[in-house]
C-alpha cells in the first residue's frame, strides 16, 4: 500500500465514526454553555459560585480520569471502557436533567465528565490505522472538537427555546446512547489492540514531560484559554439578556453570525503560521488578541453591537489558538514522548475549564460581569508574557516508520543511521513497538531514502 493510495476503506471508517461519536459527546458537555446561567436562576440554591462549578464541574472530572481509563482500555480492551464511559456520560445527563437544585445538576455534571473516553478513542485510532495515515485520522477526530464547540454554541440557545435546559440534558442522554450504537454496530473492532506511544500517555514520561519549560508554556496556554473560555460563559448569556437587553431566544443568532465569520477569517492566519512560518509570532499575535477582546467585553457588554464585534475578536483568536497549540505540542515534544505530551495537555485543557467555571462564578458574585471579563483579560496578560518569552517552534513534524522486530543494538544502530537522512531531524526506535518516531522537515525530507528502512510505507 503506497502513500498515494491513501487510507484505507476501514481506516476511513474508523477514524469518521471515531470522530462521530467524540461530536456526540462533545455536543452534549457544551451545548448548556451558553444558556446555563439563564437556567440555573429557577433552580433551588442557585448561587453565582454555584452556577460556575455546575458550568465547570464536568472538566474536572474528565481531566482526573481520562488517563486512567485510557490505561485500563489496554487491559480491558477499547470498546469496553468507551460503551462504559458512554454510559456514565449518560447517566450523569439523566440526573442533571431530573434535577431542581443546583446541587444535583453539579452532581450530574460531574458524573456526565468522568466518562472520560477521549484517551481512548485516541487509542482505539491508533489500533485501527497503520502508522503511516495516524496523524490523518487523529486529525480527522481533532476537528470534530472545533466543528461540536461551534455547533453546540448556536444549538443550545435554539434547543432552550424549544424543550429547555433539562430537555437539553434529556437530549444529551440519547446523543451518548447513539454513541453507544455507533461504537457496537459501526466502528470496526481492531484486530490488534496494543499500547501506542505516539496516542496514550506513558507513566514512566510523566517526570520528564513535565520538567519541560517548553511543553508547560503550552499547557498553561491551553489551561488558560479553556479557563477564560468557561469564565466568560458564566456571565455573558447574562449580560447579552439583562445589560444589552437581548432576549435569549435570538442569542442563537449572535453565536451562528460571530462562529461562521471566525471560522472563515482563522484560516489565512493558519496558513501564515504554518507555510509562512509565522507561528510564534500569529500565536502572540492571537493571545493579545484574546487580551483585548475580553478588556472590550468587560468595558461595553450593555451594548449588543460592540458585544458582538468583541466576541468576533475573541474567537478569531480563539480558533487560531485552539488549532496551533497542538501544533506546538507536536513540534515541541520529543518524538517518542508525543501521547504522553498530549496527555498532560489535554488534562490542562480540562481542568482550565473547570477552573474557569468556579472562579468565573466566584468573580461574578463578588464583583458582577465586568470583573470576570477583566479577570479574564488578566489571565491573558500573564499567558501573553509566556508565550513571547518562549523559544520560536522548530518546523518539524511527527513522522513514523514502522521498522519491524530489531534488537536493542540494531535500534542504536537505526537511530543513528535515520538521523543521516536528509530532513529527519530526530529520530527514536523503539524495540517493544517495532516503530521509529521521527521529527522531520517535511519539506526537506528524503522520503526515498527514509523508505529504504521501513518494512511498510512511509506517510
Amino acid at each position: 500500500m503506497t502513500e498515494k493510495e491513501g487510507m484505507t476503506p476501514l481506516e476511513q471508517k474508523a477514524a469518521y465514526s471515531l470522530a462521530a461519536i467524540f461530536l456526540l459527546r462533545m455536543l452534549g458537555l457544551f451545548m448548556i454553555l451558553p444558556v446555563f446561567s439563564l437556567y440555573a436562576e429557577s433552580l433551588e440554591g442557585s448561587t453565582p459560585v454555584l452556577i460556575g462549578l455546575a458550568v465547570g464541574i464536568y472538566g474536572l472530572t474528565q481531566a482526573v480520569l481520562q488517563m486512567p481509563f485510557g490505561l485500563a482500555s489496554d487491559r480491558v480492551g477499547r470498546k469496553p471502557i468507551i460503551i462504559l464511559g458512554l454510559l456514565i456520560f449518560a447517566l450523569g445527563s439523566v440526573i442533571a436533567a431530573m434535577a431542581d437544585t443546583m446541587i444535583g445538576v453539579i452532581i450530574g455534571r460531574a458524573i456526565q465528565g468522568a466518562g472520560a473516553i477521549a484517551a481512548t478513542v485516541m487509542a482505539l485510532a491508533a489500533d485501527l490505522t497503520r502508522e503511516e495515515h495516524r496523524l490523518k485520522a487523529m486529525a480527522i477526530i481533532g476537528m470534530t472538537i472545533g466543528l461540536s464547540f461551534s455547533i453546540a454554541l448556536v444549538m443550545g440557545p435554539l434547543l432552550n427555546g424549544w424543550v429547555g435546559v433539562s430537555g437539553i440534558f434529556w437530549i444529551t442522554a440519547i446523543l451518548a446512547l447513539l454513541g453507544i450504537a455507533l461504537v457496537k454496530y459501526v466502528v470496526p473492532q481492531p484486530a490488534v489492540s496494543r499500547f501506542h506511544r505516539d496516542a496514550e500517555p506513558v507513566p514512566a514520561q510523566f517526570k520528564t514531560v513535565l520538567a519541560d519549560g517548553e511543553l508547560l508554556r503550552l499547557d498553561f496556554g491551553i489551561f488558560a484559554l479553556h479557563m477564560i473560555l468557561t469564565a466568560s460563559f458564566v456571565v455573558l448569556p447574562l449580560a447579552l439578556r439583562d445589560h444589552a437587553g437581548l432576549d435569549a431566544e435570538y442569542h442563537w443568532v449572535v453565536y451562528l453570525g460571530v462562529m461562521l465569520v471566525a471560522m472563515a477569517v482563522m484560516v489565512p492566519f493558519i496558513i501564515r503560521a504554518e507555510k509562512r512560518r509565522r507561528m510564534k509570532q500569529v500565536f502572540v499575535g492571537a493571545i493579545v488578541a484574546v487580551a483585548v477582546a475580553q478588556v472590550a467585553l468587560a468595558i461595553s457588554y450593555q451594548s449588543v453591537a460592540a458585544t458582538v464585534v468583541a466576541l468576533l475578536l475573541f474567537f478569531i483568536a480563539f480558533n487560531v489558538l485552539e488549532a496551533t497549540l497542538p501544533s506546538l505540542i507536536a513540534k515541541t515534544a520529543p518524538p517518542d514522548k508525543k501521547g504522553t505530551a498530549m496527555g498532560v495537555y489535554s488534562s490542562s485543557q480540562f481542568f482550565g475549564a473547570f477552573c474557569g467555571g468556579a472562579l468565573g462564578g466566584w468573580i461574578y458574585g463578588v464583583s458582577g460581569v465586568a470583573a470576570v471579563f477583566l479577570f479574564s483579560a488578566i489571565v491573558a496578560g500573564v499567558w501573553f508574557l509566556l508565550g513571547a518569552t518562549m523559544r520560536s517552534p522548530r518546523y518539524l513534524s511527527s513522522h513514523m516508520l514502522n521498522v519491524g522486530s530489531v534488537s536493542e543494538e540494531e535500534a542504536r544502530k537505526l537511530s543513528t543511521a535515520l538521523t543521516r537522512v536528509r530532513g529527519v531531524a530526530e529520530a527514536v526506535v523503539i524495540v517493544d513497538d517495532g516503530v521509529a518516531y521521527l521529527k522531520v522537515d517535511s519539506h526537506a525530507l528524503d522520503v526515498e531514502a527514509l523508505r529504504e528502512f521501513s518494512v511498510a510505507e512511509v506517510s
